[in-house]
């Protein structure tokens, strides 16, 4: 005879969660309450985004900023670099010798006034051979450089970066390089001595033209200075640098259009009477080519990133915890949670069936919060003039998603907090300790990037991870501390932790009450 489950009885798990969601919609404090948190996360993120104005100086007035380019991948980019450079029509290749690269670094003043510019290159001073879709920045490329502290590395499309062979480049020590196209396969080698070559990595690119420019490149990006401020985060600063290659032995292979090399300072700052600020330059002699360029060629990291919008979340997510709490420690205050045992002899589906409940309901209520201020937060601060890096659709999903799903879960975290402490204000400050106060403390100035990267991988506070939409990229210098927004666990790592503290809580809550009130 088999045994079976009635899932609507009286201990059922229907039945249970029917009962736990009229419990809680009865009680009109707690669906106000609830309300009022997703609304303060709207608010409070529209009204911070309607603060938000950005402007360029254009002479004496302020004019919109220029569109930032935006790569092949729909990523924003930084697409700036002096090049040296012909048309090529259909297949061929172009080689290169690298002699020397040298730069120049602007450093912080040491007397007031006076420009403090020593000689040397940043690790990520590039220079060597490309070939690109067009001039236009943001256009499709691929190339094989030599850098400054990386060796040899081969990028294409911004965010894909191959290591070559380690070392720099000196005169008695330089670097050949080699591109060849092949339709939309694009291949990069380099030699010791022109003659053995080593293939460093392969791109395609898909929907190349038949006609584009290949030539000779150098780009340096800013100097990043990080330090230590007053109350101990950290502040970034990035200041000017160039670099110099010098580059002899080029030959061209294909249907290349005649006559002499054009030279163009892709994606150069003009000031506002039309000259250009910083710019590149370049000289030919005998064969032998000097390229100077000042800038970048990889993704960018720096603007307005859409979670911004969601300066509300952290005030939400405090009234969440308090309405969780009460959700159970109500119970015990007034008595009933006796009459819920006897009726419910399963101490731990009872306690489940209420952490299901909050759960649900708190997502939905962020969802609709999330969703909300992302949409029309991200509206009002293009409209302000702010540019905000752009993002798949998958990454916004994720965020809107996730973020209503980190609610719920600290909505679970603080039930069953509720259910050990069996008192409210305990409770409270217990989840806010555990995880408002770390993430505070780790997104501003209050702790070096050390301690707060060490507080965003053991607290709950690591799942708002979750909200990250612009990725670190090792081939990119920058910030990458948890006050400029980035976090030291994937998305999804990050909010796998708080998911284990609500779980092992609700665990310990099931345990207690099993033990104490069985």
């Amino acid at each position: 005879m088999t045994a079976t489950v009635n899932r609507a009885g009286p201990g059922g798990p229907v039945r249970l969660l029917r009962a736990e969601w009229t419990k809680f919609r009865t009680v009109r404090g707690w669906v106000i309450a609830m309300t009022a948190g997703a609304l303060v996360i709207v608010l409070l993120g529209l009204s911070s985004a309607s603060g938000s104005h950005a402007s360029c100086a254009g002479g004496p007035t302020e004019v919109a900023c220029p569109a930032v380019p935006v790569g092949p991948g729909g990523e924003a980019v930084e697409d700036k670099f002096f090049f040296v450079h012909r048309t090529l029509a259909g297949d061929g290749g172009i080689t290169a010798r690298v002699t020397s690269m040298t730069g120049q670094i602007r450093k912080p003043d040491v007397t007031p006034g006076v420009r403090n510019v020593v000689s040397g290159l940043v690790p990520w001073a590039k220079a060597g051979v490309m070939v690109k879709q067009s001039t236009e920045q943001g256009s499709a490329y691929a190339a094989v450089m030599v850098t400054g502290a990386h060796g040899v590395r081969m990028q294409h499309n911004f965010t894909h970066d191959v290591a070559g062979r380690p070392g720099g480049v000196s005169k008695n020590s330089p670097r050949w390089l080699r591109l060849t196209r092949s339709g939309d396969t694009l291949t990069g080698y380099e030699s010791t001595d022109g003659t053995d070559w080593a293939e460093v990595g392969t791109a395609r690119l898909s929907g190349l033209p038949a006609t584009v420019e290949i030539g000779l490149f150098a780009t340096s990006p800013g100097d990043l200075t990080v330090t230590q401020g007053d109350l101990g985060g950290s502040v970034s600063a990035a200041r000017f640098t160039e670099a110099t290659a010098v580059v002899d032995r080029v030959d061209l292979a294909g249907e290349t259009a005649g006559g002499a090399w054009r030279n163009d300072d892709i994606g150069v700052t003009k000031e506002p009477d039309g000259s250009s600020h910083h710019p590149g330059r370049a000289g030919e002699s005998g064969g032998m080519f000097s390229v100077t360029g000042v800038g970048d060629i990889a993704p960018s990291t720096e603007g307005q990133t859409v979670e911004r919008t969601l300066t509300g979340l952290l005030a939400g997510l405090i009234v969440v915890i308090v309405v969780a709490v009460m959700f159970v420690t109500a119970e015990y205050r007034s008595g009933l949670i006796r009459t819920t045992l006897i009726a419910v002899p399963h101490r731990g589906r009872m306690l489940a069936a209420k952490a299901l409940t909050i759960a649900a309901v708190t997502f939905v209520a962020g969802l609709a919060a999330t969703a909300s201020t992302l949409t029309f937060g991200a509206r009002i601060l293009r409209a302000n003039g702010n540019h905000i890096l752009p993002v798949s659709w998958l990454t916004e999903v994720r965020i809107v998603v996730g973020t209503a799903a980190l609610l719920a879960v600290a909505a679970v975290l603080a039930l069953a907090l509720g259910a050990l402490f069996r008192r409210g204000v305990g409770a409270v400050i217990a989840a806010i300790v555990m995880i408002v106060v770390p993430h505070v403390l780790a997104t501003t100035s209050a702790l070096p990037d050390t301690a707060a990267q060490w507080l965003l991988r053991v607290t709950p506070a690591a799942g708002f991870a979750i909200q990250q939409s612009i990725p670190e990229y090792a081939h990119v210098l920058g910030h990458y501390a948890p006050i400029a927004g980035f976090y030291p666990l994937a998305p999804w790592a990050g909010f796998a932790v708080p998911a284990g503290y609500a779980a092992l809580a609700l665990g310990l809550a099931v345990f207690r009450l099993r033990r104490r009130d069985a």
